[in-house]
């Protein structure tokens, strides 16, 4: 694949194959003098909207057609919208990573279960480390944020400058585990000079500061209090933060941890081999907790955005064969919903409502704190930095423009807003112009593999979603003479034990036996033909009747 426009010499080449316009799914790439890096490959998640896929790819077809070019992964984080890809996508990329301890114990635990894992190249990166690869160095910031070892990327090009990739991350001085903002760091880049900065919009609509984990610790103890019965904590899994709050809340109320989840589990693993929890015993399984008094247990449970798998819906459909809430108990949602999961979590909770169980939100207590900075907060960090150009990333069109004119409101010079798949040209002198488009686009896991999403699986799944399905099975001889009824099936729009919708379905067989009757004889003879004349006067019917194009195929038999 040829580059579409040509590389100064004294310009560093920004790419995103992900995370703009949209959240999740975070892949860029730097460009300088025909080498490159990237930073994080992560996957997004998808919504109700496209049947049968749960899990969204950048497509890596650019970042592939480099070659040799394409020098490393550098990974700012352990969230699944930034490592998540790996597992999938590293085959086709097959590139030496970059991550920190407590992230590279995530992309192991990952890579394990592939046939291919043992072939991953991870270099751990020490905390504040430096990595050189070719024309960049990259130093690693530490940030804080909703998952240890959050780190913002310091990409310098001698003779051009430097670039921040912020990551995800937010300012917190007093973390209850994980890293604080490096603040004198970071006002060490400013007064160095930052060409530009390109960063997480998810919270550029919000006014204010996000706040600290620690006010969310200190009221859980009091909330706690409040209950007698089972207490359950659904929260991300990957939060360790969250993990030691609800440890503390528990340990302050007589009560024991008990960790509902595989998800779970794992964080808990990588957070202790990375040197997190450890002042903490370990927490209980549902085994144990099963055996003890109901008011000394905390259960934390996975599936705080509505996962159909997870352990929290399994709970609130009564299927969960261990944990079980009643009238009184209590759950807490510890939580936001991303953006598209509104839905499958209210069902959730409407699951809860009904039995009685007491629902606790964030409305209802402040029991969370985003990971993702206020507006305050952005105001801030470009007051340390002072960048000439601010790029906005990682969030939809309405957050870009928003952080895009909070970067002007604070004196940054130029703010420029990319869609996946732009190159936007950052010269040294501190001018970002548009250059150029490379390919890219949305992958899907669609069973065991990975399709574009205009695949016909998919598109064909998504029409018999909104349209139903029809099929029409005829018989004929030799001469194109019909040899039996025809026989009409309509899924999703017709019910064949229903008399009203039999009378339907005579009616579409009986149109069908006319045309067949009434077809050209110097077309009989071409089942194609035939096929396709059936197809359109079924679908015609359906149209006329319901107001609906469903997805229709035809089985023409000829004997």
């Amino acid at each position: 694949m040829a580059l579409d426009f040509k590389m100064a010499a004294d310009a560093i080449y920004f790419v995103p194959l992900g995370g703009c316009g949209v959240f999740g799914a975070n892949m860029s790439l730097y460009g300088y003098q025909g080498q490159w890096i990237m930073v994080d490959c992560g996957m997004g998640f998808a919504d109700d909207t496209m049947p049968g896929v749960d899990v969204l790819l950048p497509d890596p077809g650019f970042a592939v057609s480099l070659g040799d070019s394409l020098l490393g992964i550098l990974l700012t984080h352990g969230h699944e919208d930034h490592i998540g890809a790996i597992q999938h996508l590293w085959p086709r990329l097959q590139k030496p990573l970059y991550a920190t301890k407590f992230t590279m114990e995530r992309i192991l635990q990952s890579v394990s279960e592939q046939s291919w894992g043992n072939q991953t190249r991870i270099q751990e990166v020490p905390p504040q480390g430096k990595v050189e690869l070719g024309p960049f160095s990259i130093r690693y910031i530490r940030m804080a944020h909703s998952i240890p070892e959050a780190n913002a990327l310091a990409i310098t090009v001698k003779d051009v400058g430097t670039i921040v990739h912020t990551g995800d991350w937010k300012i917190d001085f007093d973390p209850v585990e994980g890293n604080v903002t490096d603040e004198k760091e970071l006002i060490k880049l400013g007064d160095a000079g930052v060409l530009a900065v390109i960063g997480d919009s998810t919270n550029a609509m919000v006014p204010g500061h996000s706040g600290s984990e620690r006010a969310v610790q200190e009221n859980m103890v009091e909330l706690f209090g409040e209950f007698r019965g089972k207490i359950a904590v659904s929260c991300f899994s990957t939060n360790v933060s969250r993990l030691r709050s609800i440890y503390t809340a528990a340990r302050a109320n007589k009560r024991q941890v008990c960790l509902v989840g595989r998800s779970l589990w794992k964080t808990d693993e990588a957070a202790r081999r990375s040197g997190y929890l450890k002042d903490m015993p370990p927490f209980i399984d549902e085994d144990e907790a099963s055996g003890m008094d109901e008011s000394r247990v905390v259960y934390v449970c996975t599936g705080s955005q509505g996962e159909p798998r997870a352990a929290l819906a399994r709970i609130a459909a009564e299927e969960h064969p261990r944990v079980k809430l009643r009238a009184d108990d209590v759950i807490i949602f510890s939580s936001r919903a991303i953006p598209g999961n509104e839905r499958a979590i209210d069902r959730i909770k409407n699951r809860f409502h009904a039995t009685g169980v007491i629902v606790v939100t964030d409305r209802d207590a402040p029991i969370h704190v985003s990971g993702h900075p206020y507006r305050e907060e952005l105001k801030q960090l470009y007051r340390w930095l002072r960048p000439k150009i601010v790029i906005p990333v990682h969030g939809e069109h309405m957050q870009m423009e928003k952080h895009a004119l909070l970067a002007r409101e604070v004196g940054v010079e130029q703010a420029v807003i990319p869609v996946n798949g732009q190159v936007i040209e950052i010269a040294g002198e501190g001018i970002a112009s548009y250059v150029g488009e490379v390919n890219h686009g949305i992958l899907a896991i669609e069973g065991n593999r990975i399709v574009a999403m205009d695949h016909e699986a998919i598109l064909t799944r998504k029409r018999m979603m909104f349209n139903g399905s029809a099929v029409v099975t005829v018989v004929i001889d030799g001469r194109g003479a019909l040899m039996a009824e025809p026989k009409v099936t309509a899924l999703g729009l017709l019910d064949e034990n229903c008399d009203l919708d039999a009378k339907y379905i005579a009616d579409a067989v009986k149109e069908i036996k006319n045309l067949i009757k009434n077809f050209p004889k110097e077309q009989r003879g071409d089942d194609a033909v035939m096929s396709e004349a059936v197809r359109v006067a079924a679908r015609r019917f359906f149209n006329e009747r319901f107001d609906r194009k469903p997805q229709t195929r035809v089985h023409l038999v000829r004997i």
